[in-house]
C-alpha cells in the first residue's frame, strides 16, 4: 500500500517520540508498504529564527518568507530536521533518506499570492508536482524517502510549503491510498474529547464555533484537499501513544480521527433512504 505520514514538527522535539515514530515507519516499509514521510518543525523553526534575530510573522496561518528566512528554513527543513529523521528511522533498522525539492527536481512549487498582502507572501510556495519515478527508485530499493516541506520553483528558487498542504497534495500527486497526520494531540478535540470521525461538510461549523483552531484547521483543510483528489482514507492521530502510526496504517480499530468526504446530495437522499 503507498501511504503519505504527515510528522508534525511538535514530535521531533523530543528524542523519545522520534524513536517511537521511526519504529513503526521502519516496520510499515519492512512489510512492504511504499512510504512518504513529510514533516513539519514550525516551532523549531521559529526558535532558530529568533535566535538569529529574524522575527516571524503569519498571514492566515502561514509565514512570511524573505530570502533570509527562506534560507533559514532550507538550513533547518531541509538540513537538521529532515536528517535527523531518516537518521531515526535508517537506525531503526529501514534504510531512509532525507529528501527535498532541490533533489531530483522532487517537488515542484508556484509562488502563492495572497490578495490584500502588500509585497507578498515571499518565498511562499504550493506544491505542483512530484517526481513519482525519482520515488519509485527509491521505494525499489526498499528506501523511505523523507521530504521536507519545500518546492522548487520554475526560476530555480525554492520555496517555503506549509508542511500540512505538502502531505495532502504529495499524498494526491503520487496516488496514496492513505495520509495520516501524526500530531502531538489525540485527534480532532471537542470539548477534550476525540470525534472519532469529522465529515466534510462539518469542518466549517467546527471552525465557526471555535472548536477547531490554529494547525489543525489547515490539517482539515488540507485532508478535505487529499479526500477530493482521490485519496482513499485520511486520519488525524496522535504521535505519542505507542503503536498509534501501525494501527492507523492498518486501518483496525484505529486511533485518532478520521476524517471523511462531503457527502453528495445523491449520497445523502441513498443514507437517509437507508434509515
Amino acid at each position: 500500500m503507498r501511504m503519505v505520514f504527515k510528522v508534525a514538527g511538535a514530535l521531533l522535539e523530543r528524542e523519545e517520540d522520534v524513536q517511537l515514530i521511526a519504529r513503526q515507519i521502519a516496520e510499515l516499509a519492512r512489510a512492504g508498504h511504499e512510504l512518504l514521510v513529510v514533516h513539519g518543525g514550525g516551532r523549531i523553526f521559529t526558535s532558530t529564527l529568533a535566535r538569529m534575530g529574524i522575527t516571524s510573522r503569519f498571514v492566515n496561518g502561514l509565514r512570511v518568507t524573505d530570502r533570509e528566512t527562506r534560507d533559514a528554513a532550507v538550513m533547518v527543513f531541509a538540513g537538521l530536521l529532515s536528517k535527523k529523521l531518516s537518521a531515526a528511522i535508517s537506525l531503526a533498522g529501514q534504510p531512509a533518506v532525507g529528501v527535498s525539492a532541490a533533489d531530483a527536481t522532487c517537488f515542484l512549487a508556484e509562488p502563492m499570492q495572497l490578495d490584500g498582502l502588500e509585497g507578498g507572501l515571499g518565498f511562499v510556495g504550493y506544491l505542483t508536482e512530484v517526481n513519482v519515478d525519482f520515488l519509485r527508485s527509491l521505494w525499489r530499493e526498499g528506501i523511505v524517502p523523507v521530504a521536507s516541506s519545500m518546492g522548487l520553483g520554475a526560476d530555480g528558487q525554492l520555496y517555503n510549503i506549509n508542511a500540512d498542504h505538502m502531505a495532502a497534495a504529495a499524498a494526491e500527486f503520487i496516488g496514496a491510498e492513505r495520509l495520516i497526520f501524526l500530531t502531538d494531540v489525540a485527534g480532532v478535540l471537542d470539548e477534550g474529547k476525540v470525534l472519532r470521525a469529522v465529515r466534510g461538510e462539518e469542518i466549517e461549523e467546527l471552525i465557526r464555533r471555535n472548536k477547531v483552531s490554529g494547525g489543525m484547521v489547515l490539517k482539515l483543510e488540507a485532508a478535505k484537499r487529499a479526500l477530493a483528489g482521490g485519496v482513499t482514507e485520511v486520519r488525524i492521530v496522535g504521535g505519542t501513544q505507542p503503536r498509534a502510526l501501525l494501527a492507523a496504517a492498518g486501518g483496525i480499530r484505529c486511533p485518532g480521527t478520521r476524517v471523511l468526504p462531503i457527502m453528495r446530495p445523491s449520497a445523502k437522499a441513498a443514507h437517509g433512504a437507508a434509515q
